[in-house]
C-alpha cells in the first residue's frame, strides 16, 4: 500500500494545487478579453483590410473597363 500512498500524497500536496492555480489564472486571463495593445493592433488590421478592399474594387473597375472578359480567364 506504500507504493500508492507516496505518489498520491506528492500529487495532492504539490501537483494538484499548482494545477488548480494555473487553471484558474488562465481562466481569469481569458475572461478579461483583449488588452489595449491587442485592440490597437486589431483596429489597425481592420483599417488595412478596408483600404485593401477599396483598392481591389478600384482595380476590378479598371479591369472591367479595359478588359471586360478578364474574369472569365
Amino acid at each position: 500500500m506504500d507504493l500508492i500512498e507516496v505518489p498520491l500524497s506528492i500529487f495532492l500536496i504539490i501537483v494538484a494545487p499548482l494545477w488548480l492555480i494555473l487553471h484558474y489564472r488562465s481562466k481569469r486571463q481569458t475572461n478579461q478579453g483583449l488588452s489595449e495593445k491587442d485592440q490597437e493592433n486589431l483596429h489597425s488590421l481592420i483599417e488595412r483590410t478596408e483600404k485593401l478592399q477599396a483598392r481591389i474594387i478600384s482595380l476590378e473597375l479598371i479591369l472591367d473597363e479595359e478588359s471586360p472578359k478578364w474574369r472569365e480567364r
